[in-house]
């Protein structure tokens, strides 16, 4: 059981780097695409936002919610020998997920690929969705919709505002300053991505210490968890993520340094937001929905809605997608066993 858990922590380690890389375009593609920062410049920039996002979660808002909803979305019954393959499934059908949308440069949501996996793992196991605890995963499954248009709707505003305070303003000096701006924005995505997406790892890891009665509850988890969590999604960041980069800065909408700050900031309140309320969402649809709203200030036509319709399909199909791999891969694990 030990060395079982010890397995499962590893590939929760393994997910949140591959998460890091995999995400490293959502905090980096607006500053590069407006060639605030190059490439290599902007992940270590994120990258080390990522890991400062630990203290900001723990001294700021006290505490690691997201995990808490996280690792109480299933009800793993305590002491169960199954409780932990059940973890495992769920865990290795989100790397899957992640890896085949990375290849194809899709920005789909790692958060939703954890929590469809945990869920068809546990589904499979049960064989009922009693397991499934509602009252966590529905505010999860609903912000699928509600974080892009509160991003939209944040961004929209922002980028109206900052449009008709600067427009007498000379655009030379002040492209200049909204480009030194953008790295204040793309430092507060980053701090809202980081406490986002690897408090959903902590949340995994504790459950599976739960069930193990390794600690009695989340709250006890240990320090070195969370240490672990945000140095490695910051270790992902560092690694990049190009083709995704690539759609989300250039495909979605072309970005100006003034809009690439309202974007990020919007993505940036958007986390912060959730975070408060403890609602694990997605940074990739937060941050796609902050660039749709800037690109609609322009002209709906701005924003091309081929790309766009494409990634929203990518969304839906996430949960049930990864959901059904989980399932696959919880039957082939336990008819060896």
């Amino acid at each position: 059981m030990l060395t079982l858990l010890i397995v499962i922590i590893i590939l929760a380690f393994i997910f949140d780097y591959i998460n890091g890389f995999h995400d490293a375009a959502n905090a980096i593609a607006n500053i590069v695409s407006t060639k605030v920062l190059t490439p290599l410049q902007a992940v270590l920039w994120a990258a080390f936002f990522n890991f400062v996002a630990f203290f900001i979660s723990k001294y700021y808002f006290g505490g690691f919610g997201i995990a808490d909803t996280i690792s109480k979305s299933i009800t793993l019954t305590t002491g169960d020998p199954f409780a932990l393959y059940v973890v495992l499934a769920g865990l290795l059908s989100a790397i899957s997920w992640n890896l085949i949308t990375w290849w194809f440069g899709i920005p789909s949501s790692s958060s939703h690929a954890l929590i469809g996996g945990l869920i068809g793992a546990a589904v499979a196991h049960y064989h009922t969705f009693n397991v499934v605890n509602a009252s966590k995963v529905i505010p999860i499954i609903s912000f699928i919709v509600f974080a892009p248009l509160i991003g939209m709707f944040i961004a929209f505003i922002i980028t109206v505002l900052i449009v008709n305070v600067c427009k007498k303003s000379n655009p030379y000096k002040a492209e200049k300053w909204f480009k030194r701006m953008q790295l204040v924005s793309s430092a507060l995505f980053s701090i809202g991505h980081g406490g986002n997406d690897a408090q959903k790892v902590m949340g995994l890891i504790g459950a599976a210490m739960v069930a193990t009665h390794y600690i009695p509850n989340i709250k006890a988890i240990p320090d070195w968890v969370p240490l672990s969590c945000f140095l490695a999604i910051g270790l992902g960041t560092m690694s990049g993520g190009w083709k995704i980069v690539k759609t989300m800065g250039t495909k979605i909408t072309k970005i100006t340094p003034l809009e690439g700050v309202a974007a990020d900031t919007a993505g940036a309140i958007t986390l912060f937001l959730t975070e408060y309320f403890k609602i694990p969402v997605s940074t990739t649809h937060t941050i796609t929905g902050s660039i749709i709203g800037v690109g609609a200030t322009k002209r709906l036509s701005a924003v091309r809605w081929g790309v766009t319709v494409n990634l929203l399909w990518a969304w839906i199909l996430t949960i049930p997608v990864s959901a059904i791999l989980a399932a696959v891969f919880y039957f082939i694990i336990t008819y060896f066993i």
